[in-house]
């Protein structure tokens, strides 16, 4: 039991870190935080019965006893028995949910040899023993079977700009994935990413230049009872203004990140579509990212553009409008896993309803499974109140296209493995769509910083040892878009 000077004590760190203004600052207090609280201590302690540590302390003594005895050929032997990002249960989420700052010392280790092995395996000379097709085989096998991890940025509206802060921290860690997905506000985000190279992107993310063209007007403009509103043509500009005008191969093939984007279909009987280099390497990225930021009712449905054979826009599926994205298909995990072999999902979430319906459901006051039953419940209720209001609303298509809307937005899963999330549930309805000050902008960014902070040590943790499978793989070369498209030896 805590005395009650201790309790002020980790009340006074926690308040520090949720007003700090850089990572160090918020990792100091996170720090102290731990001794003080007694966590430092669980960290250094291996045993737990949240997972299996006998496991991983058997595979770490393994590997360092190949190591030492620089038995290369039994040390992929070994590595070969398995790579995964769940070895033992490290994955579970709780085990990164009682530290402030990191977790089980054991755990990290385990990731170091790991990668300290592969690269090891990496640099040795081929022999006999161990050839160049065996390295490429063994590499791309366990690429395959660990997996990617991928960041998916939510629709926002104008609170998109909690995305650049989050984006900004993990840039500045070395540690944004290489495939992104983005809807609505978070498709602006993510096209800014798979646009500009790791030289380009500080001028975009690291620097004080306003996110608006028309940012100026905005701050020196008098205060209104009613906010003004973004409007198409001042959306336009905005993406004019921040996004090449380049298509989703030119993308990845000057980027090397697999960015892609959520539209939904304004007519029915369509379905929604992920654009990216895979699916759509001739789109251009710009106007897929209008489609997806186009909410229906407030801005007109969007017709995609593509570059021909002759180097030339015309028109992609001409009989085709698309709207925004984030209305079917916000965070689109399984066409992501199945496009990319993803199977660990970094999700910043700053949509205002998904935000309220995740609140509600922390204070539920029943267990984790009880509410994954409720949640499925619902999701089936869902879907049978979509097919009856689609028999019945037949003969008024626009009543019918507002329900299916409503319905889709409603049953989808708005969470992933990590869950980055602003401290904020309310959000002004002026807001979403209106037009921000610079500083209403900047406190959104350092919100992002600071919501991602806490989060670091387990995105760097869980997606290591995949990050150093993908250098490996990739070796710096040129972005072959052709390589997307051959299957897996």
């Amino acid at each position: 039991m805590l005395s009650i000077s201790s309790r002020y004590s980790l009340t006074r760190l926690e308040r520090k870190m949720r007003n700090a203004n850089s990572f160090a600052e918020w990792k100091e207090a996170a720090l102290e935080h731990d001794v003080k609280s007694g966590f430092d201590a669980w960290k250094h302690k291996e045993e737990s019965k949240s997972y299996d540590y006998v496991n991983i302390r058997n595979r770490i003594s393994a590997i360092r006893e190949l190591r030492r005895k620089q038995d290369d050929i039994g040390l992929l032997f070994a590595l070969n028995e398995g790579i995964h990002g769940n070895q033992g249960g490290m994955g579970k989420s709780i085990l990164y949910e009682r530290a402030k700052f990191g977790t089980k010392h054991l755990i990290e280790e385990y990731v170091d040899e790991i990668v300290d092995a592969l690269e090891h395996i990496s640099t040795i000379p081929e022999s006999d023993g161990i050839t160049k097709e065996d390295k490429i085989d063994f590499f791309e096998r366990a690429s395959h079977c660990f997996g990617r991890s991928a960041l998916m940025l939510s629709g926002a509206g104008s609170l998109g700009h909690f995305h650049r802060g989050v984006i900004k921290t993990l840039f500045e860690h070395d540690l944004l994935p290489t495939v992104i997905s983005g809807s609505s506000a978070g498709a602006v985000s993510a096209a800014i990413l798979g646009t500009y190279t790791d030289d380009e992107l500080p001028t975009v993310l690291l620097s004080d230049k306003a996110l608006d063209p028309l940012q100026e007007k905005i701050d020196n403009r008098p205060k209104r009872l009613i906010r003004k509103q973004v409007d198409p043509a001042s959306l336009e500009i905005l993406l004019e203004e921040l996004i090449p005008n380049i298509t989703f191969q030119e993308a990845y093939e000057k980027t090397g990140r697999m960015i892609s984007i959520t539209i939904a279909p304004f007519e029915e009987h369509q379905t929604s579509r992920l654009m990216n280099a895979v699916t759509s390497p001739n789109v251009f990225v710009r106007t897929a990212v209008m489609a997806s930021c186009a909410v229906p009712g407030v801005y007109p449905p969007v017709m995609l553009m593509a570059k021909n054979v002759y180097g030339e826009a015309q028109p992609y599926l001409p009989e085709r409008r698309w709207v925004d994205g984030a209305v079917t298909d916000d965070l689109p995990a399984k066409r992501l896993a199945r496009l990319y072999g993803v199977n660990h999902y970094i999700v910043s979430q700053a949509n205002p309803l998904s935000l309220a319906m995740m609140k509600g459901e922390q204070y539920m006051p029943v267990t984790n499974g009880v509410k994954k039953v409720l949640r499925v419940s619902t999701h089936e209720m869902l879907k049978s109140g979509e097919n009856f209001s689609r028999r019945y609303l037949r003969k008024i298509p626009d009543a019918g296209k507002t329900m299916k809307i409503f319905y889709s937005v409603m049953a989808q899963e708005y969470k992933g493995d990590i869950n980055i999330a602003p401290s904020f549930s309310f959000v002004d309805p002026q807001k979403l769509l209106g037009q921000l000050t610079s500083a209403e902008i900047k406190e959104l960014i350092i919100e992002g910083e600071r919501s991602t902070w806490p989060k670091l040590e387990q995105i760097r943790t869980c997606s290591k040892i995949g990050h150093k499978l993908d250098q490996i793989l990739d070796h710096h070369s040129d972005h072959n878009i052709k390589r997307l498209y051959k299957k897996r030896r």
